[in-house]
């Protein structure tokens, strides 16, 4: 199995078994760690920060629970002897006092007295161990340690500021282990072929690929970190810019049926009760043209919520209707599925729509009604299909699929988008997101693709005010958001109340859960999180509320059930829906007018305007209101307050870039948290990005099947998809 580490191919030395440097046991450390099985993998187990021995680690900070590497001091050293154990044998206790100056921690060795000879008064080492709680003190048990010689060589003052490197650790697995483990690594190596080519290299001042690891982990100076690591992010942007460029020129390649439009389009732009914005105008054209091409289109389709994003999608599938072809949107969930298709049927019209026959798949449907809509499908009399996952069933086959749509691809891996387009030859792809997407994410993760941006809204969409509401710091506002939605309700207007959970302990749909600490950051303690069945209860006991219709809507809802509450939401005999993210997108109910998130510190930025764009659809004036008692000043706050402050998704986009990072750009998981890649940090390095696109270009328009640079193709190959990568290495 060739492990898949960041930056690329793992040519030669770089692709040998850890076991077979380090043994099967340490190997194995590394692995369950970290999931490392090559030596490529663990240069690339890049240090997280470099201490240096002539500066102290601030020992204030430090959390119990957390894995730490410390520089410290040592202060006093005590020993005393314990109880003897059960068997009679004698125990002692050497505890030793470590400081930065200011504060304190203290070191716990049972048994071991013979420390003390060590870790002397005055030394200066690097720790390493799990913090612990004891009567009230902070303690490391049994820690790892490097002394520093304070002696050695004859540059003191340069030996000091030498920077030490800290890695990514655990309890098993000390930094300086990983350190030792690194070292024998770098010497099995002689030399590395480099993916970059040389030219690139010497053009922009790169180091070689095995200089630019050595230096990352074994600095001289900070300078030699910094450019190590310019040019190990220069190469990740490198190799991962060739492969974009390189599948986007394969599908340049791909013949196809040309589409044009005709009477299908005519009949339904004349019945659109409104008139096409200018941006969906330039999308739609750019869409046509791309059916028309002969080849394959590859388009993003980005665009605020309710710009009209499915009008421009579904008018590029009556094009590709006008000559028997089929479209297939397939959408993340259930809701949306149904929500899709009959926002489809009702912009068709009732002639179009018997005429196209559109149909719905989804796995949770009735058995026989599934069976009828697979029918209809394979036999072509549905000319446009909407579904979930179940259109990827290898029981799912079309008559002619020849246009794919993918909304919110971010729910979607690479393999899922591929199975769909693999049940058509060669099929148009159309992406279609309201998650705008910062310009230097559009480059990375979707560098293969061409983009169009929809801005503008339609017109009669009405403003939404949006209020952050603190219960702890202000209880009498929170009262106030119940008065003021009775006071919707009594306008004969309806509200969403949304939730993180389903019922308490049970999350459903948050991009944030697993990202606590800047929501617990303060004095406050982390606050409980709000869920549908308690909420709905209590809701229904507030005087404010008495009198009025709520119901709830959960992804665990049944297709029967969901159905029913969204129809009966729909016909205003709800008048108030408490919900999960089941809502967040493709919900269209012009009469709500008034969205309360609780817990809203669970949501990221992105997902918080997604979901306020499920109010302000109709022609009222439109609030919503994020509760959350996190710390006023935790960046948690600060992503609300972020929301609250503008409506535009585009500049919320970047928020949340600088804030979650840029996901694994190339994995299936696009929607924030930790990074595929290792050094390039698509937030701060743009303009790496840019050059890396360039120079990536330039090399692919002078070798095109990459012959002269047989370790770029190597690099490239290994990341492209099969067809792809056939297509690349034929000469």
């Amino acid at each position: 199995m060739v492990s898949k580490a960041a930056g690329g191919a793992l040519p030669e030395g770089l692709e040998r078994p850890l076991e077979r440097l380090l043994g099967k046991a340490q190997a194995g450390k590394l692995h369950r760690a970290f999931g490392l099985e090559t030596v490529g993998d663990l240069l690339w187990h890049l240090p997280r920060r470099y201490a240096k021995r002539g500066e102290l680690t601030e020992l204030r900070s430090l959390v119990p629970g957390e894995h730490v590497t410390v520089v410290a001091k040592v202060r006093s050293v005590e020993t005393r002897d314990l109880q003897r154990d059960a068997r009679g044998r004698p125990r002692s206790l050497t505890s030793i006092t470590i400081t930065d100056g200011s504060s304190e921690l203290e070191l716990a060795f049972f048994n071991q007295a013979w420390r003390k000879a060590e870790l002397h008064q005055g030394v200066t080492a690097l720790f390493s161990g799990v913090v612990g709680d004891y009567k009230g003190k902070r303690q490391l048990t049994h820690p790892d340690y490097e002394l520093f010689d304070e002696e050695a060589g004859v540059d003191a003052e340069r030996w000091a500021q030498q920077p030490v490197p800290i890695y990514p650790a655990t309890q098993s697995l000390a930094t300086t282990k990983i350190q030792a483990m690194v070292a024998q690594a770098l010497d099995s190596l002689d030399v590395v072929r480099d993916p970059v080519p040389a030219e690139v290299r010497a053009e922009h001042r790169l180091m070689s690929l095995l200089e630019a690891l050595r230096m990352a982990h074994q600095p001289e100076t900070e300078q030699d970190a910094y450019r190590a690591r310019h040019s190990l992010a220069w190469q990740e942007a490198f190799l991962l810019q060739t492969y974009l460029l390189a599948t986007r020129d394969w599908f340049d390649t791909l013949p196809t049926q040309p589409r044009h439009p005709g009477a299908l389009l005519e009949r339904f732009d004349a019945g659109l009760p409104w008139q096409l914005t200018d941006d969906q105008r330039a999308a739609g054209d750019a869409i046509a043209a791309d059916l028309a091409s002969g080849t394959a289109m590859h388009r993003l389709v980005q665009g605020e919520v309710g710009s009209g994003k499915t009008v421009v999608a579904t008018r590029a599938m009556l094009t590709v209707a006008e000559s028997g072809g089929q479209a297939a949107l397939l959408a993340p969930t259930e809701v949306l599925a149904v929500q899709h298709l009959r926002s489809i049927v009702r912009s068709l019209g009732p002639e179009l729509a018997a005429q196209l026959q559109p149909t719905l798949l989804t796995g949770q449907m009735p058995a026989a009604d599934r069976k009828r809509a697979a029918l209809a499908i394979a036999a072509g009399s549905a000319r446009i299909v909407v579904g979930t996952h179940a259109l990827l069933s290898e029981r799912t086959t079309f008559a002619e699929l020849a246009l794919v749509v993918i909304d919110e691809q971010h729910r979607f891996g690479v393999a899922q988008r591929e199975a769909l387009r693999a049940k058509g030859i060669h099929p148009h792809t159309l992406v279609l997101t309201a998650t705008p997407i910062p310009r230097t994410i559009a480059m990375t993760a979707f560098g293969d693709l061409d983009v169009s941006t929809i801005r503008s809204l339609p017109a009669g969409r009405s403003p939404i005010k949006t209020f952050v509401v603190d219960p702890v710091e202000r209880p009498a506002h929170f009262g106030r958001v119940w008065s003021r939605m009775r006071e919707e309700l009594d306008a004969g207007r309806q509200a969403f109340v949304v939730c993180p959970a389903i019922s308490p302990g049970k999350l459903e749909g948050i991009d944030r859960s697993d990202d606590e600490a800047d929501a617990s950051a303060g004095t406050r303690p982390l606050p409980p999180v709000d869920d549908v069945v308690t909420t709905l209860a209590r809701l229904r006991e507030r005087p404010e509320l008495r009198g009025k219709v709520l119901a709830q809507l959960t992804g665990a809802d049944t297709t029967e059930q969901k159905d029913a509450v969204m129809r009966a939401f729909r016909d205003r005999e709800i008048d108030v829906l408490v919900a999960t993210t089941v809502i967040e997108v493709g919900v269209d109910v012009p009469n709500a007018t008034m969205m309360v998130v609780l817990s809203a510190d669970r949501f990221g930025v992105s997902q918080l305007h997604q979901l306020r764009g499920r109010v302000g659809r109709g022609e009222h004036a439109a609030l919503c209101m994020l509760v959350s008692s996190v710390d006023p000043e935790s960046t948690a706050r600060e992503r609300l307050e972020a929301v609250a402050s503008t409506l535009d998704g585009f500049e919320l986009a970047e928020v949340d870039l600088e804030q979650r990072g840029e996901g694994d750009v190339l994995g299936a998981a696009q929607s924030g948290g930790r990074s595929g890649l290792k050094v390039l940090r698509v937030a701060r390095d743009a303009g790496i990005i840019e050059a890396a696109r360039d120079a990536a270009r330039a090399v692919l328009d002078a070798d095109p099947k990459l012959l002269a640079n047989p370790a770029l193709r190597l690099a490239v190959d290994r990341r492209l998809d099969p067809d792809a990568r056939a297509a690349l290495v034929t000469a």
